[in-house]
């Protein structure tokens, strides 16, 4: 046999030769590429792009630059260039650090503002990240933060409790309340198949009108006063803040930190974790295997409800501990859903979510005193968030990348040519 002949078989015939495989690195790469976490991070690339145009059409300088584009286009760039550059720089002076402060402690404010802000949103997201993950939609946060902040609240102000004792007493029994609005919907969905979206829709209201009767006329109401608004937490169940009375960040973020460790453990590691994910992917293959799939449904939800109760009772003792009222949630409870799927449903994936929304809270407002920008923009920025997120193919087809499973394809070999070859 000749040094150019190639393999042959039994028969003599040559055979095709074997499928290079691919190098470590080109492997890496295409994990990296074909991955769920590169799909989010290009999601808010696009978003922010996107958001960039809608600036600068917005701009007034840009606006009066195009009316003579065609005689001194330079200008009309430049324009488009201070404003994107403007707004952005000012998004980030207001949530990560402002270089215009005099002092280090003074233009690192704005980080422990985006903290704050991100606190209540990765509790939420976590709660609606566990749902996910059990196939089930929980959109129920804005009642389950209510009725958490109803009960924390009202432990949080009639209740005489030494201090620390009281803080936890209050911030249980806000989880609790949270768990059990949230049961709610997993018992209904258990007993009667009730489809949990429209099941949270419908307590949403409840919740809603339910607390604002008892502000007006219940056991919230402050007395002598006819605004429905809540007494004031007491001192010994405020939460202490973190870095002193200058910032505002307080020790409801270490407890997103410990929800977010709570959650992946539960989730990863647990034996009830495991139960969760597997009637996420498959419910009848889960029931076949031995796993109670309506007990599941009703866990899922205790454990969803219970997370998103700890983002209503931080509100009341770490934001807002003047007293609240029926609008506590401020769209929170609708921003996780948005926190979650950005997070593609994974604990640190949300944690990380949480912070880049609480960010866009922060530096929103800066965005728009410092330049003007409407705070619309950002409310624009997170929807097309959400739609890049919902339309993987689109990012892929934009930023070239290949499908997931496309290079275990072509490392395959053509078995076909081979059967022939013999």
């Amino acid at each position: 046999m000749s040094a150019t002949q190639g393999p042959t078989t039994e028969s003599g015939t040559p055979s095709s030769p074997a499928p290079e495989q691919p190098s470590r690195w080109n492997q890496a790469f295409r994990e990296i590429t074909t991955g769920n976490a590169i799909i989010s991070v290009l999601a808010v690339v696009l978003a922010l792009f996107v958001g960039g145009i809608m600036i600068a059409f917005t701009n007034e300088g840009v606006q009066e630059a195009a009316g003579y584009f065609f005689s001194r286009p330079g200008d009309l760039l430049r324009e488009v260039w201070y404003s994107v550059s403007g707004a952005y720089s000012a998004l980030f002076q207001g949530s990560v650090y402002n270089f215009r402060r005099p002092s280090f402690a003074a233009g690192i404010k704005p980080l422990t503002e985006t903290l704050t802000f991100a606190t209540p949103l990765i509790m939420a997201g976590l709660g609606v990240a566990l749902g996910f993950r059990v196939g089930m939609f929980n959109i129920g946060g804005r009642g389950q933060m209510l009725i958490a902040a109803a009960l924390g609240g009202w432990v949080g102000f009639a209740v005489d409790l030494p201090y620390g004792l009281h803080m936890v007493a209050a911030l249980v029994a806000g989880v609790l309340g949270g768990a059990l609005w949230g049961g709610i919907v997993g018992l209904l969905k258990a007993r009667t198949g009730a489809h949990e979206v429209i099941t949270t829709i419908m307590l949403n209201y409840v919740a809603f009108y339910l607390v604002s009767y008892l502000l007006r006329e219940g056991f919230l109401k402050t007395p002598g006063s006819n605004n429905p608004k809540s007494p004031a937490t007491k001192v010994t169940a405020v939460f202490p803040d973190l870095l002193g009375s200058t910032y505002s960040l307080h020790f409801g973020f270490i407890l997103a930190i410990a929800a977010t460790v709570f959650t992946w453990w539960l989730l990863s590691r647990s034996n009830l974790g495991f139960q969760f994910r597997a009637v996420g992917l498959n419910p009848h293959a889960a029931r076949v295997a031995g796993i109670s799939v309506k007990r599941i449904y009703v866990y899922a939800m205790l454990f969803s409800g219970g997370l998103i109760g700890l983002a209503g009772i931080n509100q009341v003792l770490g934001t807002t501990t003047s007293g609240f009222g029926a609008g506590l949630d401020s769209g929170i409870g609708f921003d996780a859903i948005t926190v979650a799927l950005l997070g593609r449903s994974k604990p640190w994936g949300v944690f990380a979510a949480g912070i880049l929304f609480g960010a866009f809270k922060a530096g929103g407002f800066s965005m728009q005193a410092a330049e003007g920008v409407p705070i619309d923009i950002v409310l624009v920025v997170q929807s097309l968030i959400v739609l890049f997120i919902a339309a993987p193919p689109l990012v892929r087809a934009i930023f070239r990348l290949p499908a997931p499973g496309s290079a275990l394809r072509r490392a395959l070999p053509n078995v076909s040519q081979e059967v022939a070859a013999q």
